[in-house]
């Protein structure tokens, strides 16, 4: 069955958005905004333009968003390995990283023996990161598989949602983690907010979130925004701080904890860029970003992933068998760069959702 709402124009939430981006009571910018689950995807609009897909298919090993445009059409996340040969993308490393998907590297259920581990040094759990698989093409990684998308809600004018259900399954198909995963969409003046409600829920065992830098909340940015190659794009963090091009991936803002992280540059003739949120209410998290575009809140790497924020921590986020771990994530996909995205004014509207 397919279903489809739309939230009407006159913005959301306009008392909000006017005093966070600093517009007038009475301004109006969202076009209509939609939501369309169709089998193995949730369409997102706005007016007919499709901003986003958000991919539930089954022959992936975990869901993610792709596409993912900024306003002006022009896309922010890599496209390879779901389309390959697209105009301006060179890149093909990382299989695991499809524009936006959220995971962790080592995922250890306490009490139920694994035939497979983690190929992570010293991992004891489920890699549901990096998607390796053996010489004969056995997998060694864990699937994320959505079994249900319930019906779009409009929350007010201009803000949609939809809330799904997942099953986090070792590489031999048992369920050790469930999740709740809601996706809302709002459109803003300069660009397009997803935020990710995510609600982990150890209902099978007691769940340990193992120490590697392999996770969590990760975007793959369009080639053209990478700052490791001349001409390639900037990254701006929520204290100021600029990598420009030509960078080397050894960044000095990797493992250090941000509010967000901004890459920004041009893909074609547009002035895009896309940021990631941490909300402050998350368990802080570190910052796996490089510069040939992975950009990743990891909330559970400690000394040992080599995070320099987490030096001499060991204590791992551990929930006992019924309980819940809520985390909440943000994806700006905007035109220009971020301050004349208002990257900075928009994260404090995701901070007070």
């Amino acid at each position: 069955m397919i279903r489809t709402l739309v939230g009407k124009p006159t913005a959301w939430p306009a008392f909000v958005l006017a005093a966070s981006l600093g517009l007038g009571a009475n301004t109006a910018w969202a076009a209509e905004v939609q939501a369309e689950v169709l089998p193995g995807a949730i369409v997102f609009k706005v007016g007919q333009e499709v901003v986003a897909r958000y991919v539930t298919d089954k022959q992936y090993a975990k869901p993610f968003l792709y596409p993912l445009r900024a306003p002006c059409g022009a896309p922010v996340t890599r496209g390879w390995p779901v389309e390959k040969g697209l105009p301006g993308e060179v890149t093909t490393d990382h299989v695991h990283q499809k524009s936006v998907w959220f995971c962790h590297g080592d995922v250890i259920p306490e009490g139920i023996p694994l035939k497979i581990l983690t190929t992570e040094r010293g991992g004891r759990g489920v890699d549901f990161w990096s998607e390796a698989r053996d010489k004969d093409g056995t997998p060694r990684h864990g699937r994320i598989v959505c079994v249900q998308v319930g019906k779009p809600q409009v929350v007010r004018p201009g803000h949609i949602r939809v809330e799904t259900l997942n099953e986090w399954l070792t590489p031999e198909g048992t369920r050790i983690l469930d999740e709740v995963r809601v996706i809302h969409f709002l459109d803003c003046p300069h660009g397009r907010l997803f935020v990710f409600d995510i609600t982990l829920q150890a209902k099978v065992c007691p769940i340990t979130f193992g120490d590697t830098k392999e996770g969590s909340f990760g975007i793959r940015v369009h080639d053209a925004l990478r700052p490791s190659v001349a001409g390639g794009g900037t990254i701006t963090t929520a204290e100021g701080k600029t990598i420009t091009p030509p960078a080397k991936d050894n960044l000095p803002i990797w493992g250090h904890p941000a509010a967000w992280i901004d890459y920004s540059g041009k893909v074609g003739d547009k002035a895009v860029g896309v940021a990631v949120f941490d909300h402050p209410s998350n368990p802080p998290a570190s910052w796996h970003v490089r510069a040939y575009g992975l950009n990743a809140a990891n909330p559970f790497g400690r000394q040992r992933s080599g995070f320099p924020s987490q030096k001499g921590k060991t204590e791992l986020l551990h929930l006992a068998k019924g309980v819940e771990l809520k985390l909440r994530y943000g994806v700006y996909a905007h035109d220009g760069d971020a301050a004349a995205a208002q990257v900075a004014q928009v994260y404090e509207l995701f901070r007070k959702l």
